[in-house]
């Protein structure tokens, strides 16, 4: 059974049978034969660089290109949005750290994301302590929900809570993506994470981004790219916080 799970302005998003269907909408206003060549061409280009970026960090994988009806059927997530999520995670700071990594690793493969926004991001958590537990219940063995119940308070103590502490942050909808080496395109894409972060995630924005910024100094032109950042935001009247 199919069912539309987003409709932006280049794009239908369908879930069905387990995966993901992105569909480029005709439009209207453009030339037929124009539009066939664009929607043909942006399609191609983001399969391109979801395959690049599969290598260096978690993506939806691919499971079928095709061109000619300008659709890419991908792996579908299953997790949590981080536009809805990302202010109660208990480990929210990692997860931006992990976000500034993954950045980090697209750009040094001259990946630009070009839509880094928290709703282009889905936090994927390990099975989780809860899980272990809900079973453990089912079959009321007490002994070992005492046993999980230690092993919570030894990853309290470590530096999260009930199997938060790790999982993987995948980046979704490459369609606005390009490859670029200069560092001013990478600049403008951690402008738009720090937008995004300021706009959607204010009670928590300053301590977010700094840990955006710690993950990202994994990139080997982090500093150039930071500096550059600072360039933007003064040429745009942006506000610094860092």
């Amino acid at each position: 059974m199919e069912k539309i799970i987003g409709m932006g302005a280049e794009a239908t998003l369908v879930h069905t049978d387990g995966k993901l269907i992105k569909k480029r909408t005709r439009k209207s206003y453009r030339i037929e034969i124009l539009d066939e060549k664009l929607r043909k061409q942006r399609t191609k280009k983001e399969a391109k660089l979801l395959e690049k970026a599969s290598k260096l960090i978690s993506v939806p994988k691919i499971i079928k290109l095709n061109e000619k009806k300008k659709e890419i059927d991908m792996e579908f997530i299953d997790g949590k949005k981080l536009s809805e999520h990302l202010d109660n995670l208990k480990n929210a700071e990692e997860v931006c750290k992990m976000i500034g990594e993954n950045i980090a690793k697209l750009h040094d493969a001259d990946i630009i994301h070009g839509d880094l926004t928290t709703s282009n991001m889905i936090y994927a958590p390990n099975k989780t302590d809860e899980e272990k537990k809900d079973k453990i219940a089912n079959k009321n063995n007490q002994k070992e929900m005492s046993d999980i119940n230690n092993k919570e308070g030894r990853n309290e103590r470590a530096g999260g809570a009930n199997g938060d502490i790790t999982g993987k942050v995948f980046f979704i909808d490459f369609g606005l993506g390009f490859e670029s080496n200069k560092i001013e395109d990478k600049a403008v894409d951690l402008h738009l994470i720090k937008q995004a972060l300021e706009a959607k995630h204010f009670n928590h924005f300053e301590k977010f981004f700094q840990a955006v910024l710690k993950g990202y100094k994994l990139s080997k032109h982090a500093e150039a790219t930071i500096n550059r950042l600072k360039t933007v935001e003064k040429r745009g009247r942006y506000k610094q916080s860092y």
